[in-house]
């Protein structure tokens, strides 16, 4: 079986005509991901034993002549920030390079409940902070298009392992773009959903209101019944959503006639042409399959940047006080008084995008600072979730590029941590009106390099953004212009 050209369809096809059973299935993709993960440390570790076990259940099902799960047999990577109870949850931090998950997180068991076999934890930046994926304790993950450049970041290696072949579809979690900009880097499709749509349980916490969990895949189709399977209300997460879940994949008519498009002027402003010229071409496809396309203005996004370093700095200042090396992590042998050993831990085991982002949330935070900074980034947060609202009273859905330029080389920009954060300037206002959106494949710059067109649609309004994508990707993308 050619593992690294599998979808979900065929993997449960190929279950259904017995070309394979989900052991078989399973010990070749574990052994194809260990061969290959040298080339671009996608994988953090594997999980052969829960993958075994849980591929066993599957052939159970199908020698009992039971329906399976929709993910029956699919082979998924994980990003190490969600909790796999028994398996290293590092958070590709050396402070928690020896931490075990005690549970599962809701995510995990949902997708091993719809069958699926999860082979292995992804890399990623360090508790998820980053736009490159070099931020890792345990080396850089590279892009598999392009060996010498970025996957993209923080779900860099969720990412990289399905460009790749060594997973069907995986799991990433996204807090200002760390699933669309690595889908668009890389190739494939990422999905953030509305924010509420997947339990956080079982999460590493980075920024509580803006983290979300959703899926990568090949096609979107694959996001689509990979989503459906995870989303839904869970009662040990309060911000999981009573919202129904459609089928999305069901929803996926190709059928886009009329709906309206918004291009929202302030995100095509001095976009590189090796990028824009690829999203020109895909509007043009979705004109041709007879959407009306009008411009609209977003005007409070030129303040989205400062706000959301803002936000997110201040809720992981919070969120990483707990590693202190007394519960969770590693403890420094330095220091003999409870604060020197405080400070020689998180000293040592945090890295320096860490170090900034928690100092940086500490001062916003700081007493005479609260009102001039966080507060003033939260009202400035909810005028960018109001221009949406807007948006959406008059179009049905946004297009947008998902990031200024496609996957830029190795160290490029780790000396400028303001550049990196201009990574994500198209994908964080997403993320701040916890509305979904998604990356789909937008053809190849004339260098090779991927580009990724971004859809967002209104709160809970995912199975319309689906719709659209897959319409996009039947037509061709950019090519069917």
């Amino acid at each position: 079986m050619n593992i690294a050209a599998l979808t979900i369809d065929g993997v449960r096809e190929g279950l259904a005509r017995k070309e394979f059973s989900a052991t078989e299935l399973a010990r070749q993709s574990l052994a194809f991901a260990e061969g290959e993960n040298p080339k671009t440390n996608a994988y953090l570790h594997f999980s052969r034993e829960r993958a075994l076990s849980a591929a066993a259940k599957v052939d159970e099902q199908i020698a009992r002549g039971e329906s399976l799960g929709p993910l029956a047999g699919v082979p998924i990577a994980v990003k190490d920030v969600i909790l796999v109870k028994g398996e290293r949850n590092t958070c590709a931090s050396r402070l928690l390079q020896n931490y075990i998950a005690p549970y599962d997180a809701t995510a995990a068991i949902r997708l091993e409940q719809a069958g699926g076999v999860i082979i292995g934890k992804a890399n990623c930046d360090e508790f998820a902070m980053g736009s490159s994926n070099e931020n890792s304790a345990f080396g850089a993950v590279r892009n598999p298009r392009d060996l010498d450049r970025v996957p993209g970041g923080s779900s860099g290696g969720s990412a990289a392992v399905v460009a790749q072949g060594t997973a069907v579809v995986s799991l990433g979690s996204d807090t200002g773009g760390s699933i669309r900009q690595p889908a668009s880097f890389c190739g494939i499709v990422g999905v953030t959903p509305t924010y509420g749509r997947v339990s956080r349980y079982g999460l590493t916490a980075f920024a509580s209101s803006l983290d979300h969990i959703g899926p990568f895949s090949r096609n979107v189709k694959d996001s689509a019944t990979l989503l459906g399977a995870i989303a839904g209300r869970d009662p040990m997460d309060a911000t999981s959503a009573f919202a129904p879940v459609p089928d999305y994949p069901a929803g996926l008519t190709g059928e886009v006639r009329g709906m309206r498009i918004g291009l929202p002027k302030e995100y095509f402003a001095g976009l590189a042409s090796e990028t824009g010229d690829l999203i020109e071409k895909g509007i043009y496809t979705l004109k041709k399959l007879g959407c009306e396309i009008e411009e609209i203005s977003l005007p409070s996004t030129e303040y989205a940047i400062s706000a959301y370093y803002i936000i997110c700095t201040a809720e992981a200042s919070s969120n990483l006080a707990r590693y202190d090396g007394v519960r969770y992590t590693s403890r420094s042998a330095n220091g003999g008084s409870l604060i020197e050993m405080y400070r020689h831990t998180r000293g040592e085991g945090f890295g320096a995008e860490c170090k900034r982002r928690i100092m940086l949330g500490t001062y916003v935070l700081s007493h005479g600072y609260y009102d001039a900074y966080y507060k003033k980034a939260q009202q400035v947060r909810t005028l960018i979730a109001r221009d949406f609202s807007n948006a959406f009273a008059r179009v049905d859905a946004l297009v947008t590029p998902v990031s200024p330029f496609p996957a830029f080389k190795l160290g490029e920009k780790l000396a400028d941590p303001m550049q990196m954060y201009l990574s994500d300037i198209y994908t964080i206002t997403g993320d701040l009106a916890g509305i979904p959106c998604m990356s789909v494949p937008c053809g190849d710059t004339g260098g090779g390099l991927p580009v990724g067109m971004q859809i967002l649609c209104n709160h809970f309004e995912e199975a319309a953004m689906f719709r659209l994508a897959d319409a996009f990707e039947k037509a061709g993308g950019p090519a069917g212009a």
